[in-house]
């Protein structure tokens, strides 16, 4: 990534506990939701981490911060009103970022997410734009609060993500699983949810180095597929991993090492 070093301890330490853990526990929860095609969900965590980054610039803005985030009793008004702020300050934190919270939390109010009342149901459309608006908010805080680049801001901001997957190593394309004592199963499972879409089978037969494709598609694959928790295409010779087979990963499997 870098030289400058920068892991669960240093990410954003500047901002306190009380704002920085609800902060990363809703991005992760967006993130989450989206992997499990959980369109409704996503899109209410956006709201909530509008708010909580409404209440860090703000924060940052006034000298001083809240111990906890709180909702404004307008938030088009309260992000308006951010324009108003010390020009001295970053133009991120007076306009930028204020700008894009009031589209992703019209997305929360406004299509067919917090209210029966809309004329949109949630769908994968808004999810892409509230997963993709909530990556750049959170890598621009990165941005600003660490000093370094948009190219490393958004790695970092990736790594939130993908530490949970410290049993999976990536070089040059080619994911390996780094723990041996897990079952073929599990190892199955595991490079399925790190790919986050679907997978070739020859890629995955690959990854796993399996001596025999046939015996992995009969004792294992075609068993995954029967159980639900994988979705395995036999004439595109594709696999996605299912709902059911994410809980399994999340729930079941140590990710961390």
């Amino acid at each position: 990534m870098s030289d400058l070093l920068i892991d669960d301890k240093t990410l954003l330490n500047s901002i306190p506990d009380g704002l920085k853990l609800p902060l990363l526990e809703a991005y992760n929860e967006i993130q989450k939701n989206y992997r499990e095609s959980r369109w409704e969900p996503s899109e209410l965590n956006g709201g909530k981490l509008c708010e909580i980054i409404y209440t860090i610039i703000k924060g940052y803005a006034d000298g001083r911060y809240p111990a906890r985030p709180s909702k404004p009793r307008n938030m088009v008004l309260a992000c308006q009103n951010m324009e108003n702020e010390d020009a001295s300050l970053p133009r991120s934190i007076r306009i930028q970022i204020p700008r894009l919270i009031m589209a992703l939390y019209e997305i929360r109010n406004n299509r067919g997410v917090g209210h029966i009342c809309c004329d949109v149901n949630p769908n994968h459309m808004d999810v892409i734009a509230v997963l993709y608006m909530s990556k750049w908010l959170m890598s621009e805080l990165v941005r600003i609060f660490h000093n370094v680049d948009t190219v490393l801001a958004s790695e970092i901001i990736d790594s939130i993500v993908e530490r949970k997957f410290s049993l999976v190593w990536e070089v040059n394309g080619v994911k390996r699983i780094l723990d041996e004592s897990l079952t073929m199963k599990d190892k199955t499972l595991i490079l399925l949810y790190h790919s986050k879409n679907y997978v070739n089978e020859s890629d995955l037969i690959g990854w796993l180095e399996h001596s025999n494709p046939s015996v992995l598609r009969r004792d294992v694959l075609r068993k995954l597929h029967k159980d639900k928790f994988i979705e395995f295409d036999k004439v595109k010779h594709i696999l996605h991993l299912s709902p059911k087979g994410i809980r399994y990963v999340e729930e079941s499997i140590q990710l961390e090492m």
